[in-house]
């Protein structure tokens, strides 16, 4: 009978010590995923700020097309119009696997579908 008791006991403490292994592995787990999602917002953070100070840069440098004086920067949605002699060019740059937003891709769309308008507003 005593062994029995004694068998119970070791299996009751085999089980509390693995239930308590498994808990502090799933606390340091979801410290673990906690990390990580702060260094991936920090990481993205740092790759739009590259990408903002690159968009000032842009326009001077060798493989831009368009005469860098007649650029103005817009910022958001689309980065700038370049003023041509002959032609406004809206222009959105990008680096590395970057994509178009969906508002962007709107935009680009209606520039393309010739849906621009000019409108003089004045204040009376």
């Amino acid at each position: 009978m005593n062994l029995i008791f004694l068998g119970i006991i070791l299996l009751l403490l085999l089980i509390f010590i693995q239930s308590t292994i498994i808990w502090m592995k799933n606390k340091e787990l979801k410290v673990l995923e906690e990390v990580h999602k702060e260094l991936l917002f920090s990481h993205r953070s740092k790759v739009v700020k590259h990408g903002k100070s690159f968009e000032q840069l842009f326009p001077y440098m060798s493989s831009y097309p368009y005469d860098p004086q007649n650029f103005r920067f817009l910022g958001s949605p689309i980065d700038g119009i370049s003023f041509e002699k002959d032609e406004l060019v809206f222009i959105e740059f990008k680096t590395g696997k970057s994509q178009l937003s969906e508002k962007q891709k709107k935009i680009r769309d209606l520039i393309n579908s010739k849906k621009v308008k000019w409108k003089e507003i004045r204040e009376k």
